[in-house]
């Protein structure tokens, strides 16, 4: 499937950032290696899930002063010219300085949490674009597992640092002090 989306791209014209500027105003998009892909309003566990895990992560770094926490819809403008949309990333505070309109330059942590047509975009293609441009921590939430996977930066590739799952106390080697209830994240989903 991979192999088929790269053979697909190569066969269109690239876009370019002037291409995502013109789209309309509220469009949902990203550019990942000059293909633009618009992606649909998420679905109600994924928004629940977003909204606990933004909450207790924004509660937890800004009782520490340790960086900003941002929310969809904001945009990552990534040193190799792409630009995406995580669904929550963490900028320490050291780091802030990338922090414009939008962010220019690589967050500290990016989250995902899997939705079925972003599904091996997530997984796949941003994992790898997100270890290329130094995103130091990704997390992959999976609302319909109720899991969360923590990967690691180790030179320019992620090395897995813990799958948790409901009844698991996320660690995060980045936030070396959070302690998070995986089942705070999907409390009382349908």
């Amino acid at each position: 499937m991979i192999q088929t989306m790269i053979l697909a791209r190569k066969a269109r014209p690239r876009k370019t950032i002037k291409d995502f500027f013109n789209l309309p105003e509220g469009t949902r998009a990203e550019l990942i290696d000059g293909e633009l892909f618009v992606c649909p309003s998420p679905k109600r566990p994924h928004q629940e899930a977003v909204l606990r895990l933004v909450r207790r992560l924004a509660d937890f770094i800004e009782s520490r002063r340790l960086g900003a926490v941002f929310v969809a819809p904001f945009d990552v403008h990534l040193p190799s010219g792409d630009i995406v949309e995580p669904d929550i990333l963490f900028v320490a505070k050291g780091n802030l300085g990338i922090v414009q309109d939008w962010v220019k330059g690589a967050p500290d942590l990016v989250v995902e949490v899997l939705s079925p047509e972003g599904l091996e975009r997530d997984r796949f293609v941003k994992r790898g674009l997100y270890a290329e441009n130094g995103v130091r921590e990704y997390w992959i939430v999976d609302a319909d597992a109720k899991t969360i996977e923590v990967f690691t930066l180790r030179g320019n590739e992620y090395e897995p640092n813990g799958y948790f799952e409901n009844d698991d106390i996320l660690a995060s080697p980045l936030l070396a002090e959070l302690k998070l209830p995986v089942a705070d994240v999907f409390a009382g989903q349908l």
